[in-house]
């Protein structure tokens, strides 16, 4: 949206665009929705848009520290800042 974009630009942010039709240009994003969509959105029902910020805070947390990630060879985040 316009919006974003224009915050975006006043933060000295750059929007790169992917080809239509070509979500393995932006391979780790998309794997990041599709858990985020298994994960969280699939599972609940929810009453209202807070329940949907509050479990995401918690699901990003542990997404961040605690799940084991395919790119980091299976280890955690926190696994992975330890060995690097």
């Amino acid at each position: 949206s316009r919006v974003f974009t224009d915050w975006a630009s006043a933060h000295g942010i750059y929007i790169d665009y992917i080809e239509p039709g070509c979500p393995y240009q932006n391979a780790y994003i998309e794997r990041f929705n599709r858990s985020y969509r298994n994960e969280v959105l699939d599972c609940y029902l929810f009453n209202n848009l807070n329940e949907v910020n509050m479990l995401t805070e918690d699901w990003i947390k542990v997404y961040n520290n605690e799940r084991p990630h395919d790119s980091l060879n299976d280890m955690t985040p926190a696994e992975y800042r330890q060995v690097a």
